[in-house]
């Protein structure tokens, strides 16, 4: 049996609590539970600290668990395993906490560079890498170009006119449950630049806001001509209506004359969209604020 999670997060408890005194007593809750098991299972005696409604807690107890720990190749106590990787977890010991554990993809992006020839695999438009967050030197893009879908990112190229002015642009997947969290990590980390953040996502109301959210600067979308001619209400679903009232209060900060504005309209008062795969015409880089 091993140490429950619970357990060891609560002798971690105890044993700080030791420094200050020299015994800790607790009542026979869940994770006392959980210590008093497993301390039978490994022939550990209790006799003389446990009764009916508490544990008596000292150092030399916890000096005998640790030895059980330790015997059996598994982390001592003080030594978290929350929040590593699996890897890191086992250089700790044998003992794996799956529910504190980093996911393993949870610094990771879906990043698109330029083609990268490589032996033995066919040639396409773009490279299409999975990398560590910490391993981007961000001071090398121009600017982060942020694709909504998963379809449309693999399909997307920055070579546009719009984007004609970024020399070499950081084309990144938004994410889902798998990327998610390295999204989070880019986009923060790019904030900090204070550098051109383009969203290119579907032109609807909660993909509008979730390019603010993001910290998106500018939004790639065709020109509003083209757009008021194409979008339709069936691409504004019913049930992204509660987004509506973020963006009219984001619309009525707009100067008269920016370019956002007519876009908002478009999509709050006429109700009209369209999803990115249906974007075409000419693209431009519309201002979020």
């Amino acid at each position: 049996m091993n140490l429950p999670g619970r357990a060891r997060n609560g002798l971690n408890g105890v044993a700080r609590e030791l420094l200050r005194k020299p015994i800790v007593e607790k009542p026979r809750g869940q994770w006392v539970n959980d210590v008093v098991a497993w301390c039978h299972q490994h022939d550990i005696d209790l006799a003389s600290r446990i009764n009916g409604k508490t544990l008596r807690f000292d150092a030399a107890l916890l000096a005998q668990i640790n030895d059980v720990l330790e015997s059996a190749r598994i982390a001592p106590l003080g030594r978290s395993l929350s929040g590593l990787t699996s890897s890191a977890q086992a250089k700790e010991g044998v003992e794996e906490d799956k529910a504190t554990r980093e996911s393993p993809r949870a610094r990771r992006v879906l990043v698109s560079f330029p083609p990268q020839p490589t032996a033995g695999l066919a040639s396409e438009p773009r490279a299409i890498r999975d990398v560590d967050v910490m391993g981007l030197k961000l001071s090398a893009f121009s600017a982060l170009i942020q694709v909504e879908n998963l379809d449309s990112f693999y399909e997307f190229s920055p070579e546009l006119p719009a984007l004609s002015g970024y020399a070499n642009p950081l084309v990144f997947y938004r994410g889902d449950s798998h990327y998610g969290g390295g999204f989070a990590l880019l986009a923060e980390a790019w904030h900090k630049t204070r550098r051109t953040h383009i969203y290119a996502g579907d032109f609807d109301v909660k993909g509008v806001t979730l390019a603010l959210d993001s910290g998106a600067t500018h939004l790639l979308l065709p020109d509003i001509e083209w757009l008021t001619q194409n979008a339709t209400p069936l691409h504004v679903p019913a049930e992204q209506f509660p987004y509506q009232r973020r963006l009219r209060k984001h619309l009525a900060v707009l100067p008269s004359d920016h370019p956002l504005r007519e876009y908002l309209t478009l999509l709050l008062e006429k109700q009209k969209g369209l999803k990115q795969q249906w974007l075409g015409g000419e693209m431009v880089c519309v201002a979020l604020s």
